[in-house]
């Protein structure tokens, strides 16, 4: 099992709803956030597309659409899979509302966990860069 310290001291439950290491660690509340920062930053990258073609900018500089597509996957893939990469760094998982974190005190856990950060913002800088390296090469 894996081992858990709350702030307030007390040992949470774990639950197959709730936190498991290197699968789950955010709640309904989390995701949605996520899902959000989703929405946000493809707004961002179509947006910005439009007002680059719109001022007929050269097509390089749609290299830097880059950012916010890969802002969007990043939300995307988080709330898809219920994981936040950045909990995952800190060592934490949030099952309940801000400030709810909950510290992550099993080695093998947080190993478990960075690794699963690593792979969704890797998987997020992939997609921006394809998006932005897209928007370059199509005749738009």
């Amino acid at each position: 099992m894996t081992i858990l310290k709350s702030a307030a001291g007390a040992a949470p439950t774990l639950s197959p709803d709730r936190y498991e290491p290197g699968v789950c660690n955010i709640g309904p509340a989390e995701i949605a956030k996520r899902r959000r920062a989703g929405i946000v930053g493809t707004l961002m990258t179509l947006g910005l597309l439009i007002i680059l073609v719109a001022l007929d900018l050269p097509p390089i500089l749609r290299l830097g659409l880059f950012v916010p597509a890969a802002i969007a996957a990043s939300g995307f893939i988080q709330a898809h899979m219920k994981f936040c990469a950045g909990f995952a760094a800190l060592g934490v998982f949030n099952f309940g509302g801000d400030g709810d974190r909950v510290q992550v005190v099993d080695p093998e856990a947080r190993a478990r966990d960075r690794r699963r950060g690593r792979e969704i913002s890797f998987a997020s800088f992939a997609i921006g860069a394809a998006v932005a390296l897209l928007a370059v090469l199509l005749p738009i």
